[in-house]
C-alpha cells in the first residue's frame, strides 16, 4: 500500500545539487516506488543532460511537470506571549491588590460566560458581596468582590481589561515581605534567663549590688 507522505520542493536540483534560484525552471519527476511516491526536482541542465530523453518510459514513472522556484517565506517572528483570562485572573487574585478589584470582577464575568467558572453562591463580607466561583474543569474555588461598578466606571474598567491582556500584569513597585523575610528583619529576642549584651559604643551596665 503506498504511502501519501506530502513531499515538500527541494531547494536544491536532486541530481548536481546546485541551489535553484528565485524564479528559476525546475523539473519535477515522480514515481511510484511500491511502497511510497517519490518525488525528484532537478534543474534544467540536468533535465536535458539526464532526464529528457526517455525518463517518461522508466518503470514507476508517474509524472513530469515544470515550475517556477519560489523560496520559502522567512519564518514569522515568535508571538508575544499575552495573557488570557483564565491566566490573568489567577495572577490578579494571587496579588490581592485592591486596585485591580473592578478587573478581577469583569474577568470572572467573563469566565462565567466561557463557562470556564461557575457560579455557586453569594455572601457578604461587611458592606461588600462576594461572588463564589468553581472552575468548572479542576473544581479550584475563586472568591471574587463585587465592586458594583456604575456605568460610568465600567468602560474604564473593560480598558484596563483589555491591557493587562494585551501586555500582562506590571511589576509590583513595593513588594511585601515574605512572613520569613519579616521575621529575619526582626531584632533577636533574648532566651528567658539570659541578658543580651549592651550595644557598642553603650554605657556599661552596673554590676548589682549585693
Amino acid at each position: 500500500m503506498l504511502e501519501w507522505n506530502i513531499q515538500p520542493r527541494a531547494h536544491a536540483c536532486q541530481d548536481c545539487g546546485r541551489a535553484f534560484k528565485k524564479g528559476e525552471s525546475l523539473h519535477t519527476l515522480l514515481f511510484d516506488e511500491r511502497q511510497a511516491y517519490r518525488r525528484l526536482d532537478v534543474c534544467e541542465g540536468c533535465w536535458q543532460a539526464q532526464h529528457a530523453q526517455g525518463d517518461n518510459h522508466r518503470r514507476g514513472f508517474v509524472s513530469h511537470w515544470v515550475s517556477q522556484y519560489e523560496p520559502p517565506p522567512p519564518e514569522p517572528p515568535e508571538p508575544i506571549a499575552r495573557e488570557n483570562a483564565e491566566s490573568l485572573l489567577r495572577k490578579l487574585v494571587a496579588r490581592n491588590a485592591p486596585e485591580f478589584t473592578g478587573s478581577v470582577f469583569v474577568l470572572a464575568v467573563m469566565l462565567e460566560r466561557k463557562r470556564v467558572l461557575k457560579a455557586k453562591a453569594q455572601t457578604r463580607e461587611g458592606d461588600r458581596r462576594v461572588l463564589i466561583y468553581e472552575h468548572a474543569r479542576t473544581g479550584e474555588v475563586f472568591p471574587i468582590v463585587d465592586p458594583e461598578l456604575r456605568l460610568d466606571q465600567l468602560d474604564t474598567v473593560q480598558r484596563e481589561v483589555a491591557q493587562l491582556l494585551e501586555h500582562g500584569l506590571p511589576a509590583e513597585s513595593n513588594p511585601q515581605p515574605t512572613a520569613a523575610e519579616a521575621v529575619s528583619g526582626l531584632p533577636e529576642t533574648a532566651s528567658p534567663g539570659t541578658v543580651n549584651p549592651p550595644a557598642v559604643g553603650s554605657p556599661p551596665v552596673p554590676a548589682p549590688t549585693a
